[in-house]
């Protein structure tokens, strides 16, 4: 669930565009939605009580002006706990850093948060740090979509304790996912069903991750409808997560609610991916 926004999806001083929620403890996906429903809330009421801005961007995060992007990560983690929930054990850390967006001239350039520029090498030794510090699981885009060679290395690094999301490295091409299969690019492919065009594309992108044994996670676009086939489709591939946003602004919702109706539907059968 992402819950607080940064990069190109806000106005404030955060270099990384998403930070996520993933409730890897819960026992069914109900159960999961609580968790970061009422992390996302905890949240709000730590933001309004710093007087920092609680209106959300077009996937329904969060977008204050924080100080850094570490204490992005650090009101997070004081939301899971003020939730009542344990950091690392129920929820962890997922994050979009969308790195293709501060890319430039063969450099990582966090000019937003005033960190300088770095290398690929000091990107990934960034997310080995936040890794140890917060319970951070997924990273995706973490660094550029050209940069074939620095996702190798990175992956090298963090793959074996984190999960390592492509998207724009892939956009949703099996010729792409081929190549990173080959390449041991990422361990993990994000899949944007309107990206490639078809359900049928889809589905081979998907199976070529299975064979693989790589993670999948089914995503929605910024610009959504509340038209909820995305939460079939995510369970019709089982592969365990999604990402649909926030827990507010109903196009986002709508894909909740139907994966609740979804579990409800198939009852002792329903069987929770994580």
């Amino acid at each position: 669930m992402n819950i607080l926004n940064g990069g190109k999806h806000a106005d404030n001083s955060v270099d990384l565009q998403e930070f996520m929620a993933m409730p890897i403890g819960a026992p069914n996906f109900a159960e999961a939605l609580r968790y970061v429903a009422e992390t996302f809330h905890a949240l709000k009421g730590i933001l309004h009580k710093r007087k920092y801005a609680t209106s959300v961007g077009d996937e329904g995060g969060f977008a204050p002006n924080l100080k850094s992007n570490d204490e992005a990560c650090e009101v997070i983690i004081e939301a899971i706990e003020a939730a009542g929930y344990a950091p690392g054990k129920d929820i962890a850390i997922a994050l979009d850093p969308a790195a293709s967006s501060f890319y430039e001239d063969g450099a990582y350039h966090l000019a937003k948060s005033g960190q300088g520029k770095k290398t690929g090498a000091q990107m990934t030794d960034l997310y080995k740090s936040w890794v140890d510090k917060y319970h951070v699981v997924s990273i995706e885009d973490g660094l550029a979509e050209n940069d074939w060679e620095g996702f190798r290395a990175h992956t090298a690094a963090l793959g074996d304790r984190v999960q390592i999301v492509g998207d724009d490295i892939y956009v949703t091409n099996t010729k792409f996912i081929a190549r990173g299969i080959q390449e041991k690019s990422t361990n993990a492919v994000l899949i944007k069903l309107n990206q490639i065009g078809s359900v049928t594309e889809t589905i081979e992108a998907i199976q070529m991750c299975q064979k693989a044994g790589w993670g999948y996670v089914v995503s929605h676009r910024s610009g959504e409808t509340e038209d909820a086939f995305l939460a079939d489709f995510a369970v019709a591939m089982g592969g365990g997560q999604i990402k649909t946003g926030s827990a507010c602004r109903s196009e986002r919702i709508a894909k909740y609610n139907r994966l609740l109706e979804i579990e409800a539907e198939l009852g002792k059968a329903a069987v929770f991916g994580r």
